[in-house]
């Protein structure tokens, strides 16, 4: 055992040392005007994250396992919210979390075929795409021009006698009007799921966003605020929920043993269920139609590490959306983001949307940055129900769409957002204000 110990640190010293040679230097790569380019996101990382994920493979525990556990633990702990469940995605964490609405043990409020769901139109279709793939009915309400989030002055337009919750994102870690919205589900009896895979960190009222619902999701691919590679989370304070959430990210099944685990409830052939046979194993009992949506523990190893950057990663994005913000001020061609007084956002991008002084379009603005190598990217699907996935599905009957998309479409033709990730230095934020106002102030001219 002395032996592999020895050989064991021996590694992960190597591990050390490999990174300060091969990596390191890719972390902190001098700018060269456009040369050099600026990326909108990226892993930010350092010996830490390849050390644990090392060590995690020569565990070769590859399901769930100890680091799964640890991260769990400690993303709860950092949440404030009793339960946490690691997931392989973002994608997941939200099918996860529509999905637990629609369980049977939710009795009388749980979501069935038909039902009607509040979101936008403006974001990620992952959003939405529970609730379509379900049967339910999203029904879209227009953004404020400003937050590019909800607008809770349409909440109450848009419920009906269906309506039996609110799905929505934090659009660009820039939280919505929390107490509206949580005020509005309260007085209806609804649920609250909150997209906040782009706004880990954020808070709003001086209480984190995605605690304030009834379930939250995050995202760990490489752009967000944290990376485990591919990853994500789903979190509540609700035990029924909690209970409903890993029955389905496990297969559907009844038993709760952790991987590895045999009898932890000391009735695995005693129990009986449904009209299967007394003492039929509990470890085949399935109280849902689930998936198998679990991470393995060499992403948790890596998210274990990316834990201890978190509150470093969110203060330099808004370090970073501070710089940006101070020098494109005054520039009569955009609209600068918004964002509420009760806010603290934890910013994933900066988005820039032209006003109607603007003499250039949003893709004249994109082009011309992108020739200068800085990436830029639209504001996700920009107005979802103008895609080729809405073609096949009849409005009216497949979604709703509850009043003009006006703002909706504003952004999907005129918004674009750039890069305030932990990677940025002064240097590249300085170089892409300073591209943005040259071409504004040429007219949109090159």
């Amino acid at each position: 055992m002395d032996k592999i110990k020895r050989l064991h640190d021996e590694i992960l010293a190597k591990v050390r040392e490999y990174y300060q040679l091969a990596h390191a230097p890719e972390q902190h790569r001098e700018l060269i005007p456009g040369e050099t380019a600026i990326h909108y996101a990226g892993r930010v990382y350092d010996a830490g994250e390849m050390v644990n994920l090392v060590d995690a493979a020569l565990e070769f525990w590859l399901t769930p396992g100890r680091y799964a556990r640890e991260f769990e633990r400690r993303l709860a702990a950092m949440l404030g919210v009793r339960f946490a469940l690691l997931v392989n995605s973002g994608s997941s964490a939200n099918l996860l979390a529509f999905t637990a609405l629609t369980s049977p043990l939710l009795g009388d409020r749980a979501i069935r075929r038909g039902d009607e769901v509040i979101t936008v139109a403006c974001g990620f279709p992952t959003t939405v795409a529970p609730i379509i793939q379900f049967g339910a009915v999203p029904v879209f309400i227009d953004i404020e021009p400003g937050t590019a989030n909800l607008d809770p002055d349409q909440l109450e337009t848009a419920r009906s006698s269906r309506t039996r919750a609110v799905m929505c994102a934090h659009s660009l870690g820039n939280p919505f009007h929390l107490k509206a919205v949580k005020a509005f589900c309260d007085r209806h009896g609804l649920w609250l799921i909150e997209d906040n895979c782009d706004a880990l960190g954020a808070r709003y009222a001086g209480r984190l966003t995605g605690t304030w619902g009834d379930i939250g999701t995050s995202s760990f691919y490489p752009p967000h605020h944290l990376t485990t590679g591919e990853g994500g989370a789903v979190y509540t304070d609700n035990p029924l929920l909690e209970k409903i959430l890993q029955s389905l990210r496990d297969w559907g099944r009844d038993c709760r043993c952790a991987p590895g685990v045999d009898n932890s409830c000391g009735h695995r052939f005693s129990g009986r269920y449904g009209t299967l046979p007394e003492g039929y194993d509990h470890k085949y009992v399935y109280s849902h139609f689930g998936f198998n949506l679990k991470a393995t523990d060499l992403q948790a190893a890596v998210g274990c590490a990316q834990l201890d950057k978190l509150p470093e990663f969110v203060a330099r994005r808004r370090a970073n959306f501070d710089r940006l913000y101070a020098e494109l001020q005054g520039i009569d061609a955009l609209q600068l983001p918004e964002w509420y007084p009760e806010s603290e956002p934890s910013w994933f991008g900066f988005l820039l949307t032209l006003t109607d002084a603007a003499p250039f379009t949003r893709n004249d603005l994109a082009r011309h940055m992108e020739s200068r190598r800085i990436q830029t990217r639209n504001l996700f699907a920009g107005n979802l129900t103008r895609h080729p996935c809405c073609t096949a599905l009849t409005a009216g009957r497949d979604y709703r769409i509850a009043a003009p998309l006006v703002h909706t479409d504003k952004i999907m033709n005129d918004a674009l957002w750039i890069g305030v990730y932990p990677g940025m230095d002064p240097a590249r934020l300085d170089y892409m204000a300073g591209v943005i106002r040259d071409f504004a102030a040429a007219g949109g001219r090159p």
